[in-house]
């Protein structure tokens, strides 16, 4: 089985077993909880493609919430001083398909 979901703006392919990397959800580790945003899936040899979305769910269950490394910008103008520097670590949440 293959199906491709939306969550957090983004689209993600996923396989039964598949873990993943989203934005970040208001679940606790060890929650199980459903993709109701899907938007194609094949089984069996069979493609259903939904219009926007299929009526099926995916179920996934939370393996653990993180931030990612952090991520430096650095805003410069040369010739006038100035210089802007500010980080950002991104909050996600590592879901196994089920």
């Amino acid at each position: 089985m293959i199906a491709i979901i939306e969550t957090g703006g983004k689209q993600y392919l996923v396989t039964p077993g598949k873990k993943i990397e989203v934005e970040k959800l208001p679940y606790d580790v060890g929650a199980r909880f459903d993709f109701d945003k899907v938007l194609l899936l094949e089984k069996d040899g069979k493609v259903e493609i939904g219009n926007p979305y299929l009526s099926v769910k995916v179920s996934a269950e939370v393996v653990t919430q993180k931030r990612l490394p952090k991520v430096t910008v650095f805003k410069y103008h040369s010739k006038t001083r100035y210089k802007k520097t500010k980080g950002h670590r991104q909050h996600v949440t590592v879901v196994k398909v089920v």
